[in-house]
């Protein structure tokens, strides 16, 4: 499965949720997939390629090589 280096966030399931007639008649469960991105950045003074999110890329968590 497909994980962020850097805070651990990773696949999380919900429920898909199935309207009619107003009311919920059916429920499937449905994988929420984090906005994963792979950068080069450097981990302990060297470039490497990670997987990131873009959380933590906006936020500054990583430095890019």
């Amino acid at each position: 499965m497909a994980k962020c280096m850097i805070c651990g966030k990773e696949t999380s399931f919900g429920n898909q949720l199935s309207i009619t007639r107003s009311h919920i008649s059916k429920r499937n469960v449905r994988p929420v997939k984090p906005n994963l991105r792979t950068v080069k950045a450097l981990v302990d003074g060297e470039a490497k390629r990670i997987t990131v999110c873009t959380k933590c890329l906006r936020s500054g968590k990583v430095t890019r090589a």
